[in-house]
């Protein structure tokens, strides 16, 4: 079986969507997946309660028990190898990873980012497209490298910035989009062999 490891710190809303599209599309007879554990770093976050809901195993990692970015990496690491994953995937996992951890899952760490990258890697996406005056906006699946927000993209959706846009409504517009082309992403992968 290849298990995937969801990473989130909030709500989960893209967890959700890769646990709906695994069962929709039925990825554990299609390809021996599964999303198999869903881990935060937060213990109050929301989406803890969703994947519990769907019988999914939960941990939490609180990274404000560690002194160090290195030791809370380092017990995420256990935490995450308990699942033996074949792809451990950041939705809206809020903490910027070592490069040792990066280098651990080499290849089959993934993040989504609320942005058409390379533009505006970081926080603020919404505000930044907005002030630069953009005519689009977007989300983009890329794999993890030692760099923030940097790696080899795996999908892009890309949404018009409207007149009259705020960040609210530009990024539900995008987070909208976000929950197609994860899922998708994913499969892409699994498809491939992973």
């Amino acid at each position: 079986m290849k298990n995937i490891v969801i990473l989130i710190s909030g709500g989960g809303s893209n967890m959700a969507a890769i646990v709906r599209a695994a069962r929709q599309r039925q990825w554990e007879q299609r390809y021996g997946a599964r999303v198999a554990a869903v881990i935060s770093n937060r213990p109050d976050a929301g989406g803890l309660a969703f994947a519990r809901e769907q019988q999914i195993a939960t941990d939490v990692v609180d990274h404000k028990r560690f002194e160090s970015r290195e030791a809370f990496d380092a017990e995420l690491a256990v935490v995450i190898d308990r699942h033996q994953p074949a792809l451990v995937v950041l939705a809206g996992f809020m903490r910027i990873l070592t490069p040792g951890f990066v280098a651990r899952y080499q290849g089959r760490l993934i993040n989504i980012h609320p942005s058409l990258l390379p533009a505006f890697p970081g926080l603020h996406t919404h505000r930044r497209a907005l002030e630069a005056g953009c005519r689009v906006a977007g989300a983009s699946v890329h794999q993890v490298t030692a760099e923030l927000d940097f790696g080899p993209i795996l999908e892009q959706a890309v949404v018009p910035v409207l007149p009259g846009d705020t960040e609210q409504s530009l990024a539900a517009r995008v987070l909208t989009q976000e929950h197609l082309i994860y899922p998708r992403a994913v499969e892409s992968l699994l498809r491939a062999g992973l």
